[in-house]
């Protein structure tokens, strides 16, 4: 098990001293902002497509040119939340001073030895970690080529932490931020559900009011994760604006936060929103590849070759990625979900066909159409139905550093079945997008080549999506 001083150690990625630098806009031409809803209008997103003329696209070159391919030389992020061009605070001046706050707990805490005892051992204790890192023995058999060769895969199984994902990592370590900065009301958006149960379950813990923002549809094909929410105490507020999914469910949690911010704590699930949240998400999750390069040392004496991991917003993968973004000789792979595919326009395949553009305060690569309007996403995962991606995945994209591909509706379908019946782990239909993507990426790897594939969350909830589209 994770020592005290393993568990919960995350360190700012930008100094201290530049931490209340408000945001600059970049010098590049911004039309086509989305009009602000109407009165009648519950919808409440920002978006908008940067214009591909010459000097935008000049800019874009310098900046990356300035970047270099160095990763130990990037700033993830720079003083002004941004990775690259990516990120940045685009939002109300309402939660400037609040976002600020944030950022200046974060430093704080991360200095704080009382702090980092307690989150430390809830980390241990309450949440379970450290996680395993599981030989998958049949999975490898199973890709194992007709010459005898193939690589070797290993499970990273955040699936058996306490709530059966990822997500209490953060959800922890943000509640007792909130505590710190004397907030008593909690809100959250979730989609898949997993979220809002870490959240609702971190506030039973703490004695905190917990409500938590959802889209109708994910609801319906979330209803087990819905009841486990109220039955924790919280309050989950079904939203019917919109594609009614998690968008919508971010879009009003942001809402409620700018009338309420005084008092409210927002518990944001992703590496997604304006700067401090894609970075503070990410280092709350960091002890996921923390975990795993230990653990890698302890097993063969080395690194993986691959990182895989699937991407929604992103939070499982850069938990995993973060730790190895300098180590270049790692490949780190994220999985969208491809839906009914690419070419049929229903996808939430971000990296893969969408624009930069900015939503939900942050500037990233988004699914949107000409005119900057956000375009509906589509999968059978509810926590990768969203349009757009956590502004460091778009950086990893655009230097090269990461890979990103997708995997269709059926293809997770075929591996949620096929995991189950090799592994006896039955995966989170997020995490089958990854598992699909071995179909395609293990016989182009050399023989002992070592897979660290993320096994994001268990898939309890998703049995009843499934037995829709299965015959077992």
């Amino acid at each position: 098990m994770a020592t005290s001083g393993t568990a919960s150690t995350f360190r700012p990625s930008i100094s201290a001293s530049s931490r209340l630098t408000h945001l600059r806009s970049p010098p590049s031409k911004v039309p086509n902002f989305t009009p602000l809803p109407s009165p009648r209008s519950r919808s409440f997103s920002v978006s908008c497509t940067i214009a591909k003329d010459p000097t935008f696209l000049m800019a874009e070159a310098e900046n990356t040119k300035t970047a270099g391919s160095d990763p130990t030389l990037w700033k993830r992020p720079d003083s002004f939340g941004r990775f690259g061009k990516f990120g940045g605070k685009y939002v109300p001046e309402t939660l400037m001073h609040a976002l600020s706050e944030l950022e200046t707990a974060f430093y704080s805490l991360a200095t704080d030895d009382d702090f980092q005892r307690e989150l430390a051992g809830i980390l241990k204790d309450y949440v379970g970690r450290e996680s395993p890192l599981y030989f998958a023995e049949r999975l490898t058999e199973h890709y194992r080529r007709e010459n005898g060769e193939g690589p070797l895969i290993y499970l990273k199984r955040e699936d058996l932490n306490h709530t059966g994902a990822h997500k209490i990592n953060n959800a922890v370590a943000q509640a007792l931020l909130a505590k710190r900065l004397g907030k008593k009301r909690i809100i959250a958006e979730t989609g898949a559900g997993q979220h809002g149960v870490a959240t609702a379950t971190v506030c039973a813990r703490f004695g905190l009011q917990c409500i938590i923002y959802m889209g109708a549809q994910d609801m319906e094909r979330q209803a087990l994760n819905v009841f486990r929410m109220r039955l924790l105490g919280a309050e989950v507020r079904g939203v019917h604006s919109g594609t009614a999914t998690l968008k919508d469910a971010t879009s009003e949690a942001i809402r409620d936060w700018v009338t309420n911010v005084e008092t409210t704590h927002y518990i944001l699930g992703s590496v997604a929103g304006p700067h401090p949240y894609p970075m503070m998400v990410r280092d709350f999750h960091a002890v996921i590849g923390k975990e795993t390069r230990r653990q890698a040392m302890e097993k063969w004496g080395g690194k993986p070759d691959v990182l895989v991991a699937c991407v929604g917003g992103g939070s499982n993968a850069m938990g995993l990625f973060h730790e190895f973004v300098d180590d270049t000789e790692v490949r780190m792979i994220g999985v969208e979900a491809a839906g009914f595919g690419l070419d049929s326009g229903k996808h939430a395949a971000t990296l893969t066909k969408g624009d930069v553009g900015v939503l939900h305060g942050a500037m990233s690569y988004l699914l949107q159409d000409d005119d900057g309007q956000i375009i509906e996403p589509h999968s059978i995962s509810a926590g990768l139905d969203y349009p757009g991606v956590g502004p460091e995945h778009s950086f990893l994209k655009d230097m090269g550093r990461a890979e990103y591909y997708s995997v269709t509706d059926e293809e997770a379908l075929e591996a949620f079945k096929r995991v189950s019946r090799l592994e006896g782990i039955i995966p989170a239909l997020e995490t089958s997008h990854a598992l699909a993507h071995l179909e395609k990426l293990c016989p182009t790897l050399p023989d002992g080549a070592r897979v660290v594939l993320n096994f994001s969350g268990r898939g309890d909830k998703d049995v009843q999506t499934a037995i829709k589209y299965l015959e077992v």
